[in-house]
Formats: structure tokens, C-alpha cells, sequence
């Protein structure tokens, strides 16, 4: 259900499909959903991981101001899966996830040439938000996807993009960090890789536009 902003009206939205997982697993939605998941999943878990390091070198932030960030990151991963949660039921699951890479694009190319202390935080923890915020989504754009009939088996599936970024996200970062003794390169690898991300997620956008438009007019076709 999302609610028309202009008038405070609630819209019913019909699930596009509904399909079992192992229809829902052959289809391109699917892997698009999966790819989405496993970038944004991977680039925050990276970023969780050497944040602390990370901003020492970069900005000079000190040890003990690190460990503070590193705290603060898990009241935005949290507060990152409310609020985005919330945004969603207005202006669709789609459009968060391109509101996602957007940021994390922006995020990723400036990071490198930041030498405010405050502004790299923010943008870390923007970055951080955004990986809680795909998490809460996941479920409800499942749904709008494949349906309801077997959700949790689907969720379960797409859940394989958690344990995977677990292990690609630190060792990316840490190959990198060892091979350049910097991690400059770091931001620049996972900038191809969201804007990667970020047009899956315009093609997810398109592709859902056709099928809604499609339902529409069979349902027409059914009414008349």
C-alpha cells in the first residue's frame, strides 16, 4: 500500500506477480534485486568494517573519535532501516533503492578529496544508512515483485547477498589497502561498482513501469 502524496489518500497497489521461489528465482527481476542487494550490501559492510582505519588515515581523525563514529555508525544503520522503511510507502521501493547509489555515487567520488573531518563522517554515515535502509525494504519489495505466496523463502534466497558482501566488502578493501597502501583506491573501486548498482536499479525501475502498465490494461480489458 503507498499513500498519494497530494492528497493524503491511500492507494492499493496489487503485487505484480505471484510466484513460488522457484519461479521467482528464474526471472531477470530476481537477479536484478540480487545484484542491487549484493553491491549495496557489500559496500556497507566495507565500509563497517575499516571505517575507524579508514578515517584515521584519510582525515587524521583520531583513535578515540574513530571508535565514537564506529558507535554512531549502528544508531544510522538502525535509524537508516526506519526512516528509509518509512519514505518507502511514499514514493516506492524502486525509487529508494536509485535514492541509494545516488548518494552512495556522490559519497564514493568525494570521499577521497574531503579534508573536513565532519563532512567525511556524515558521508560515511549516510553510506551506512543506506545499507540498514536495503535491509528493510527487502521484504516489502519482494512482495511488490513476486507477491506474498512464498515471501519468506524468497527473502531467504536474496538474504545469500548478505553473507557473500560479509566476505567480499572487508576482503576488497583489504586486498586494495595492502596492494596501494592507501585506501584512496578503495573509494574509487566501489564507485564503478554502485553506479553498476545504480543502473540495474534504473532498469529495475523501467521494467516495473512496463509491467504496471501492462496490469492496467488488462485489468481495463477485464472490467469492460
Amino acid at each position: 500500500m503507498k499513500k498519494d502524496i497530494a492528497s493524503g489518500k491511500k492507494i492499493i497497489k496489487k503485487d505484480l506477480q505471484q510466484l513460488t521461489s522457484k519461479e521467482a528465482v528464474k526471472t531477470k527481476r530476481f537477479w536484478m534485486l540480487w545484484t542491487m542487494m549484493l553491491i549495496n550490501t557489500t559496500a556497507g559492510i566495507m565500509m563497517i568494517s575499516v571505517a575507524s582505519p579508514m578515517a584515521q588515515e584519510v582525515v587524521g581523525l583520531s583513535a578515540a573519535a574513530a571508535a565514537t563514529m564506529v558507535g554512531v555508525m549502528g544508531i544510522f544503520n538502525g535509524g537508516g532501516r526506519l526512516g528509509w522503511a518509512a519514505a518507502s510507502d511514499y514514493i516506492g521501493r524502486s525509487n529508494i533503492f536509485i535514492i541509494f547509489f545516488s548518494i552512495q555515487i556522490v559519497a564514493f567520488l568525494t570521499l577521497p578529496f574531503i579534508t573536513s573531518v565532519l563532512i567525511f563522517q556524515f558521508l560515511i554515515l549516510l553510506v551506512v544508512s543506506c545499507y540498514g535502509g536495503g535491509f528493510s525494504n527487502l521484504p516489502a519489495f519482494i512482495g511488490d515483485l513476486f507477491g506474498t505466496k512464498q515471501l519468506g523463502a524468497i527473502h531467504g534466497y536474496l538474504l545469500t547477498t548478505w553473507s557473500l558482501g560479509g566476505v567480499f566488502g572487508p576482503m576488497i578493501v583489504s586486498q586494495i589497502r595492502e596492494r596501494t597502501d592507501s585506501y584512496i583506491p578503495v573509494f574509487y573501486v566501489f564507485s564503478a561498482l554502485i553506479l553498476l548498482a545504480f543502473v540495474v536499479s534504473i532498469m529495475m525501475k523501467l521494467d516495473i513501469r512496463k509491467s504496471e502498465k501492462q496490469l492496467e490494461q488488462k485489468q481495463k480489458h477485464a472490467v469492460s
